[in-house]
């Protein structure tokens, strides 16, 4: 019988065999024993990770809600802000037309006061005189300058404010605008689910966006963008006011002045009045000396003329007797009579002449004073139809005194909506 040959191996022992299966046993227990604290865990594990994400979610949903009624409480304090700086804004820009209406209805009363300076200067001789109507004048002309200049000023500060209060407007609305696109933005946030399609993983979410603030940055920035249109509009109020009572005091003193100057340029005028009817009346009263002077010449020169023939006729008279002969020529009494007629009448034709000459020269002196008069007459002749023509002149100074008060208030510059992407704001904001 042959023998069977057997491939050479390992053989194990029957405690080794029982060994390993008493092992296999243990393990296949152990693991699952192992596996059952895993399910459990991980059974504990899914509930609490579905809590935790459900009330993430929630207090997610909580955090943006109150993120947009904080955001929207703060735009509604920017809106009213913004309201109140354009309603400033349309006040001021009122007002600063209303001066620059005063500033120009100065041009009217400066213009006529240097067209009655230049009037008064065409004045001629003794009636070209420093008198209180050009100094009411020149003070009028140098108040309307004052007011110009003070009208001016305030113009010039009112345009710098109105730019103060376009920067607050336009800080306003950049911060109105970004908090309606972040009101977007979260109400979009709020809106999303996890069934969302919109929904999908990002690269890097936790990233910090560059120019990330605080919440308590976020909060000053917009506090200080309505307390600086706040303040704009405070001192816009005050410049307002100052400058309603400015032109009403320059208005006041425009008005006085004007008052005193055409006083005195009617009480110059009335003084004038009647130096002109004196002198007339004094040109009168000469012509009818000088028609009297000359009837009175008329007469002495007749009579000298008359004299003269009588001294003729003695003179013939003593020269004839002089050819009596011989004892007749004797100084009877008539040589004697002759002698003192002569006598007499060469002391009246001295006399005559002598008053004659005076006559003839007070007459002269009356004539070139009568030509002085006449031409002084037409020189104030001159001077009140010019004064007459300067308070017609300052007839215009009445509309322009109503116009530099007030007048028709000038039209507002229109508006126009500002809106989000979502087109929900009512905001208007100057065009």
């Amino acid at each position: 019988m042959s023998t069977i040959e057997a491939k050479p191996c390992l053989h194990h022992s029957v405690a080794d065999w029982q060994n390993n299966n008493r092992q296999l046993s243990a393990t296949a227990e152990h693991e699952r024993d192992v596996s059952h604290v895993i399910r459990q865990e991980g059974r504990g594990l899914r509930n609490e990770t579905t809590i935790k994400t459900w009330w993430d979610e929630s207090d997610t949903c909580r955090r943006l809600g109150e993120r947009l009624w904080d955001v929207s409480r703060c735009k509604d304090s920017l809106e009213s802000s913004a309201v109140e700086v354009d309603t400033e804004m349309e006040a001021l820009t009122l007002a600063k037309e209303e001066l620059e209406q005063a500033l120009g209805a100065t041009a009217v009363p400066l213009q006529v006061t240097q067209e009655c300076l230049t009037l008064r200067q065409g004045r001629r001789g003794l009636e070209l005189v420093g008198d209180p109507v050009e100094e009411e004048l020149k003070q009028e002309v140098r108040l309307i300058e004052r007011v110009q200049q003070e009208l001016q000023q305030h113009i010039g500060r009112t345009f710098e404010q109105l730019c103060v209060l376009q920067e607050a407007r336009h800080q306003l609305t950049m911060d109105l605008q970004n908090k309606m696109d972040a009101l977007d933005v979260d109400r979009i946030c709020l809106s999303l689910t996890v069934e969302s399609a919109q929904i999908s993983l990002k690269t890097n979410p936790l990233r910090i966006p560059p120019g990330t603030v605080t919440p308590q940055e976020w909060v000053q920035f917009s506090q200080y963008n309505v307390t600086v249109a706040q303040e704009a509009v405070l001192l816009s109020q005050q410049m307002r006011e100052n400058a309603s009572l400015t032109r009403s005091k320059l208005q006041n003193e425009l008005e006085k002045q004007r008052r005193a100057t055409e006083f005195a340029l009617r009480k110059r005028t009335h003084t004038e009045e009647q130096s002109r009817q004196e002198l007339e009346w004094q040109l009168k009263i000469t012509e009818d000396e000088v028609s009297e002077m000359e009837a009175d010449i008329r007469g002495l020169d007749q009579d000298l003329r008359v004299k003269t023939a009588s001294l003729k006729l003695a003179h013939t008279r003593l020269e004839n007797r002089t050819c009596r002969p011989g004892m007749d020529l004797c100084r009877d009494q008539v040589q004697l009579g002759l002698v003192r007629e002569v006598q007499q009448l060469e002391a009246s034709i001295k006399a005559l002449d002598q008053k004659l000459g005076e006559a003839q020269h007070s007459l002269q002196k009356m004539c070139l004073h009568h030509a002085r008069m006449t031409q002084d007459l037409n020189r104030k002749q001159e001077a009140l139809s010019l004064e007459q023509r300067s308070l017609s002149t300052r007839h215009r100074l009445t509309d322009a005194t109503c116009a530099a008060v007030g007048g028709d208030k000038p039209a507002i510059a229109g508006v126009v909506p500002l809106a989000n992407s979502s087109g929900r704001s009512r905001l208007r904001t100057l065009a």
